[in-house]
């Protein structure tokens, strides 16, 4: 079985900017959310390697 991945976002601060824009959080969004952060990183450290460096830079994401 595969190991669960950790979260990368704060909850709470989702679920507040999202109830701010009077819009409810289901309950499976949260880890949907940090999925999507994991692909940007995995992008961005892809981007990173070809360009021969090993600091993430904003350009990269």
């Amino acid at each position: 079985m595969a190991k669960k991945k950790e979260s990368l976002v704060v909850a709470s601060k989702v679920k507040a900017y999202i109830k701010s824009k009077k819009m409810m959080t289901s309950s499976d969004a949260i880890e949907a959310i940090s999925d999507n952060v994991y692909s940007i990183l995995d992008a961005a450290m892809t981007r990173t390697k070809a360009n021969r460096r090993s600091t993430v830079k904003a350009q990269d994401v």
